[in-house]
């Protein structure tokens, strides 16, 4: 089954089949929102086919899969739908006009650039002007014995002085290494996952298969994102991170882990992702 145009809008049969499929098991789209756990709204925009409400590809293709399972559709036909659609509907990048630069604002800039220069260049020979002139100091003759190189005595302090510097600096650096936390991430169905470490380094994101393990380490407070929250189980440092109330109706889940493992949810955003 191909895509279509009804309406200025591209359809791809999607929609026809879900509602067909649901209707022939007697389900409103209300009783099969409360047996997927999530938003009504979500169903009819399937329906509808009004994909882009329901944010990113992967969130997309997670409810259609969990829809399709449910009323006994086929997830793989639909999901093949889906892709051919989104590839109909992608922008032609290549009928965007781009605006020829224009020959002021070169000039323009170049003359920003020479100012700077000589700017660069005058602070330099400011700098060197100003500079003291260093005068030639005489030796008395009490100093020579100064500039003798050190005895053996004094070279062992300064070696043991060193040892201590060295030692003091790797103690110091030592306690940071510790402070990094571990993070464990099975997932027992496909999701979509992202970690940052408190640096907002990030330290993975993707999708990820049913049955793999992932394991990240930073320093905390992690900041975590799931896109299909009751499919992964978190462990941080060996101990099970609890998700009950931080989990959405959409299935996601956003939040922040301390290096104790307490999970603090973070505020909703208006579109999936960062």
């Amino acid at each position: 089954m191909g895509t279509s145009e009804v309406g200025g809008e591209t359809r791809c049969g999607i929609g026809t089949r879900l509602r067909a499929a649901r209707e022939a098991r007697g389900l409103t789209t209300l009783q099969a929102a409360e047996k997927l756990h999530v938003d009504p709204r979500i169903l009819e925009s399937l329906e509808a086919e009004n994909f882009a409400a329901l944010g990113a590809t992967v969130y997309v293709r997670g409810h259609l899969r969990r829809y399709a399972e449910l009323i006994g559709e086929s997830p793989t036909e639909l999901q093949g739908l889906y892709s051919q659609a989104a590839q109909a509907s992608g922008p032609d990048l290549t009928r965007i006009p781009h605006r020829a630069p224009s020959g002021q604002s070169t000039r323009l800039v170049a003359l920003a650039l020479l100012l700077l220069v000589a700017v660069a260049i005058a602070g330099v020979l400011w700098w060197l002007l100003k500079l003291p002139a260093v005068k030639p100091q005489p030796i008395s003759a009490a100093e020579p014995a100064s500039l003798m190189p050190p005895t053996a005595s004094a070279a062992d302090a300064s070696a043991a002085r060193l040892m201590k510097a060295v030692a003091a600096t790797h103690a110091g650096v030592a306690p940071a290494a510790a402070a990094d936390a571990q993070l464990a991430l099975r997932f027992s169905a496909i999701s979509w996952v992202a970690v940052y470490d408190a640096a907002g380094r990030r330290l993975t994101e993707g999708l990820n298969p049913p049955d793999s393990v992932r394991t990240v380490t930073g320093a905390p407070p992690l900041k975590v994102v799931l896109g299909n929250a009751p499919g992964v189980a978190l462990h941080l440092n060996g101990q099970r991170v609890p998700l009950e109330g931080l989990v959405r109706p959409d299935g996601s889940a956003r939040f922040t882990l301390d290096s104790g493992g307490h999970p603090v949810a973070l505020p909703a955003q208006l579109a999936h992702g960062d």
